[in-house]
């Protein structure tokens, strides 16, 4: 199975829920990798008839099963950059009541929280359910640079070098979790890199 229980942490750490069908007329979900599963957890032929699925396959394949739901509208994109426009057009097109699904990583969940909000969906409107990795989305403080799927506690940052300590702290404006210099103190005392969740 593709679900994680997540350790208590602090506040900010984002809780995500499960996906349940909803009544409307137009529902939108956006999956990645195995977010896939929770879709198809909750399909049924009425829910699908209305129902705009995009995914982003991350590797894994679940077109035959998608497709098989016979949605009204189901496209696969290489990545969540390249989706942007289809979801941007969806959510200008939507109507009020449009019932939105999240599903997969926090990665893409958190971005397309951002993009929800933007449009003017409230936060509490918005389902989620975690599905797959638990591969962070990570912002260095120090010079802003993200870096996507982060699975080791430290981690070198992408963009500047410095070595990083995985905090739990969560920023829904970035969608991203913060990362800050783990040898501040004592340079080049950097622990031996462990999985987030070890």
């Amino acid at each position: 199975m593709s679900k994680f229980d997540f350790p208590p942490s602090i506040k900010s750490r984002p809780v995500w829920g499960s996906l349940e069908a909803r009544q409307g007329k137009a529902h939108l979900m956006i999956a990645d990798a195995e977010g896939a599963e929770a879709i198809l957890d909750i399909a049924t032929p009425e829910l699908m008839a209305n129902s705009h699925i995009i995914h982003i396959p991350k590797g894994k394949d679940y077109a035959g099963r998608l497709s098989a739901l016979n949605p009204a509208q189901l496209y696969e994109g290489p990545s969540y950059e390249a989706s942007l426009p289809r979801i941007r057009r969806v959510l200008t097109d939507g109507h009020m009541g449009l019932q939105v699904y999240l599903a997969g990583t926090e990665g893409l969940m958190g971005q397309a929280i951002q993009e929800m909000m933007s449009a003017g969906i409230p936060h509490s409107a918005i389902q989620t359910e975690h599905r797959g990795s638990t591969a962070r989305r990570m912002q260095c403080v120090h010079c802003k640079g993200i870096t996507e799927d982060v699975e080791t506690d430290p981690y070198q940052c992408s963009h500047c070098g410095l070595h990083l300590f995985v905090r739990d702290h969560y920023s829904r404006r970035l969608a991203a979790y913060q990362g800050v210099r783990v040898d501040a103190e004592d340079h080049g005392n950097i622990p031996e890199p462990k999985g987030i969740y070890e």
